[in-house]
């Protein structure tokens, strides 16, 4: 059974791709509140005992991406507190499987900055065509995406196996996901982001998709 959930959710996905590729609003609406959906019951079915915070973790995920797809301000910052949420499920998954005392925390501080300047550099971006209101709470919600990429890589440097390296791997394409949707919603230019929908899913999907097959590695 696990395998027709992950077919259904490869599947959907490879269509929902086409239709961010072909720039065709309608056809992604019609594709999108499967994806998560399909993803999480693969998980419930690929896992001998599912995490209850990554269960809510695609939850909140994938309320998200039903919360993104009306038009307006108010939806966006909706759809952006669900996914808020997302991350800090995320982030108690990985605290689970974190031995700290195997952490070499210097090695952190370069990638703390790194994530926090890119997060300043996107909202800086975006300044211009950005509501005032919203500007403080896309900063935040960077930040917790940030806060969530350095737990993944604090997961890596602690008991480094793959199944760590593949969600870590999972938690940037997330990372970047993100920062392209906000170049796309509100950048002056947002070509500059390729295909614009289209690298904003496909890091999405693959970021998500990664994270759970590196939990379940992990565990397995």
């Amino acid at each position: 059974m696990k395998y027709l959930f992950l077919s259904a959710f490869l599947l959907t996905g490879f269509l929902h791709l086409c239709a961010s590729y072909a720039d065709d609003a309608e056809k992604r609406k019609k594709t999108k509140p499967f994806l998560l959906a399909f993803l999480l019951m693969f998980y419930l079915h690929a896992a001998d005992h599912p995490v209850l915070f990554l269960v809510l973790a695609l939850l909140t995920s994938w309320l998200g991406d039903i919360l993104l797809m009306p038009k307006g301000h108010h939806c966006f910052v909706m759809g952006g507190i669900s996914f808020m949420l997302s991350h800090v499920f995320f982030i108690f998954v990985f605290i689970g499987h974190i031995a700290l005392h195997k952490i070499e925390w210097i090695m952190l501080i370069p990638v703390v900055l790194a994530y926090f300047t890119i997060a300043y550099k996107v909202i800086t971006a975006v300044k211009e065509n950005t509501p005032k209101k919203m500007l403080a709470p896309m900063a935040f919600y960077l930040l917790c995406n940030s806060v969530m990429n350095v737990f993944a890589l604090m997961l890596v440097l602690s008991i480094e196996k793959p199944g760590a390296l593949i969600a870590y791997i999972g938690a940037v394409l997330f990372y970047v996901s993100d920062c392209s949707l906000f170049l796309v919603r509100y950048y002056p230019k947002p070509e500059v982001v390729y295909k614009k929908h289209f690298t904003v899913m496909l890091t999405y999907l693959l970021g998500e998709l990664f994270i759970v097959t590196g939990m379940l590695l992990l565990r397995g």
